[in-house]
């Protein structure tokens, strides 16, 4: 059956190869391409990102290859709001944010799908790996691309109007096909790190905004090894970039084990201090039936991390994981997804965790 589909460009080949099968599919397609800065030239130059003036006429010049309509939508305020306020503020609260996760959620279904239906259109098309089996997300064939991860926050009605055309091909075959379809993007290099830090200097974008905040660098004992400019600085499992004065009693590196806003203080210590058995999630989002009682299944703990057998029990709006092994470096404010074999169950927010006793 044809469908309206309004087909999110961002200027990368992935993207443009979506909407190109979403057309040869037979769907009545239009892209539209998400300005997500009131200045592009203020988040990335280059091809790095999906939010430059670069990137904007690439989706056009995509669009005009396929032959289907083109419009860019002004949602820089709503991005600026739901996705670069929100990361500055989960880590002021010493969290870790996920913003593709944010992206998805806020933007490309929600505020993106909320217009294509006032609009009239029956689906948004986008260019992730993944794939939608009968109402079922799955991870897309090519693992290493697979973005079910960075899905599983949309809820079965959101999912029930999407569309992935790339989950059933690996990405060096999308390229390839890029090029049979004339695509001016087939070779361009794929989006790193965080689309809205302009040179990828994290620390240095949320010092430009929270300001500096100097407070100790503590032990696991208390014992103060070194100062911090700020603590939103900072994640669990950090290795790197501590600026601990001193080494450790017994010459090994220290890892950031706890972020406290409350008191400024970053505490560090052995890596398998690091050791998690048991993480507490926020907010699930269910897309299957919501188990009744401990169920076993995997658990994947941030993009592309590896996934951990475990069991999972929902207490109200509380997701409880016990791990069957210790994972670590799990940070509060990512997202914990569940999956049986390649199908998503549901997701979280990691809220807090239960440490391994030394």
């Amino acid at each position: 059956m044809a469908l309206r589909v309004l087909a999110a460009m961002s200027g990368g080949v992935d993207s443009a190869v979506a909407a190109a099968r979403a057309a040869e599919a037979g769907h009545d397609v239009t892209g539209v391409h998400m300005a997500l800065s009131s200045n592009p030239q203020s988040y990335r130059t280059g091809a790095r990102g999906c939010c430059t003036l670069e990137d904007s006429r690439d989706a056009r010049r995509a669009a005009d290859a396929i032959g289907i309509p083109f419009y860019v939508w002004d949602l820089a305020e709503r991005f600026h709001q739901d996705v670069v306020e929100d990361f500055v503020s989960e880590y002021a609260a010493g969290r870790t944010p996920n913003p593709c996760l944010r992206c998805n959620e806020k933007i490309k279904f929600a505020a993106l799908l909320d217009r294509a239906m006032a609009l009239g259109f029956d689906a948004v098309c986008t260019g992730h790996y993944a794939r939608l089996d009968g109402g079922v997300l799955r991870r897309g064939v090519d693992e290493s691309k697979d973005q079910s991860y960075v899905l599983a926050v949309c809820t079965p009605e959101q999912l029930a109007h999407a569309l992935f055309p790339l989950g059933d091909t690996a990405k060096a075959d999308i390229r390839r096909e890029a090029e049979r379809r004339g695509l001016q993007v087939a070779d361009k290099p794929d989006s790193h790190d965080i689309c809205f830090i302009a040179d990828g200097d994290t620390r240095g974008f949320l010092a430009e905004r929270l300001g500096t905040a100097p407070g100790p660098i503590v032990d696991a004992d208390g014992t103060e090894v070194g100062q911090h400019d700020g603590a939103y600085a900072y994640t669990i499992g950090q290795r790197k970039g501590l600026r601990i004065g001193t080494p450790a009693s017994d010459g090994r590196p220290r890892y950031v084990l706890d972020i406290s806003p409350v008191t400024n203080t970053v505490t560090v210590g052995p890596r398998e201090s690091l050791d998690v058995r048991e993480i507490t999630g926020e907010r699930p989002v269910w897309l299957s039936d919501v188990p009744d009682g401990p169920f076993g299944c995997h658990v994947q703990l941030r993009a592309h991390g590896e996934v951990h057998a475990c069991t999972a029990e929902v207490d109200g709006d509380v997701l409880r994981v016990s791990l069957a092994a210790p994972a670590r470096g799990v940070a509060a404010g990512q997202a914990a997804v569940l999956y049986d074999g390649d199908r998503v169950l549901g997701s979280a927010t990691i809220a807090d965790t239960v440490r391994v006793p030394a």
